[in-house]
This record gives C-alpha cells, sequence and structure tokens, in this order.
C-alpha cells in the first residue's frame, strides 16, 4: 500500500466542500490522516480566502486510478474544469506524494511543485508529516517550513469533522 498526501482547498461554500472531501476519502480509504485546516489568502488571483489542508491515505490504487477518482470526487462536489487555474473552486485536491515517487508518473509530475512553493501546502504538510523527507529536496518538511521565507498570510481555523476538532483558531504563524 502506498503513502499518499492530498492537498485540499477551497475557497467557495468552504466548509460544505472540504467536509465533502474528507467524506468521501473516508468512504474510499478509511482511515485518513489529518493536518489542521488553514484559512489563506487567495495566490495568484484576487478571489475570497480559502480553506486548505493536507489529508494522508493509504491506498493500492495507481497513480492513474487516484487521479480519476479525486477528479470525480471534485466533479461530485460542483467544480467546474472551465475555469482558468487561478480561480475561484468548490474544491481542489491534488496528488502532493506518492511513496517516494519523483518524475512524472501517469501524467501526474511527483512530487507535486507546489509543494515547498506555497506555505497553504506546505504548513499543513509539515504539520502533518514534519519528519518526512521530500523525495527531491531530501529535507524534512518541517525544515522546508522553517526555512520558507515568502509572505504568504495563513492560520489555522476552528474545524470539526464527525464530531471532533481536528484544527484550532489561531493567528499565529
Amino acid at each position: 500500500m502506498a503513502e499518499v498526501l492530498l492537498s485540499l482547498g477551497s475557497n467557495q461554500d468552504r466548509e460544505r466542500y472540504i467536509l465533502a472531501a474528507l467524506d468521501a476519502l473516508a468512504d474510499h480509504f478509511g482511515e485518513l490522516q489529518l493536518s489542521s485546516v488553514y484559512e489563506s489568502e487567495s495566490v495568484g488571483f484576487n478571489g475570497s480566502p480559502f480553506f486548505n489542508m493536507v489529508v494522508g491515505v493509504h491506498t493500492d490504487k495507481t497513480v492513474a486510478e487516484l487521479t480519476r477518482l479525486l477528479k470525480q470526487i471534485e466533479d461530485d462536489n460542483g467544480r467546474r474544469r472551465n475555469c482558468p487555474k487561478f480561480s475561484s473552486r468548490t474544491l481542489d485536491i491534488d496528488i502532493l506524494t506518492y511513496d517516494d515517487q519523483v518524475g512524472e508518473v501517469d501524467g501526474v509530475v511527483l512530487p507535486r511543485d507546489e509543494v515547498d512553493k506555497n506555505a497553504f501546502v506546505l504548513w499543513p504538510l509539515a504539520e502533518l508529516k514534519p519528519d518526512a523527507i521530500h523525495p527531491v529536496r531530501g529535507k524534512s518538511f518541517a525544515d522546508l517550513w522553517q526555512e520558507y521565507d515568502q509572505d504568504q498570510k495563513l492560520w489555522p481555523v476552528d474545524f470539526f469533522w464527525r464530531d471532533q476538532q481536528i484544527s484550532v483558531h489561531s493567528k499565529a504563524g
């Protein structure tokens, strides 16, 4: 079974779509590993703030099978594919890492390029898997987060899923 780390993001009816994604992922993969949920400013366009998080799953699906499933979950939750890359969305689910695979696999570049470029990916990743090593950079996600020096604003928010609080509001970060 491969360990896969996914990023989830939404800036339209954010709570609804993050909850729906978590439910769908749990239905397909069982137990999920969850980071906190973070609110962040839009990056690359002028839009409403996003909720973002990282989810870890274990799967025997190939990268291609997993990609099809994730796109189906997005589509089931109102994702429109005819919009610009940098635009508002109901739900975005991306494969960040698939075990330690590197390079293009089934049309997906691994690890995802934005892992160490966007705070809304790197901070929740460093929280969830601080000691995991980036398969290209050779540094832990915690070390990459400590070295991160771009000005992207985000903070954990209060968030509940299945009657459990998975994150707590904080403006520090």
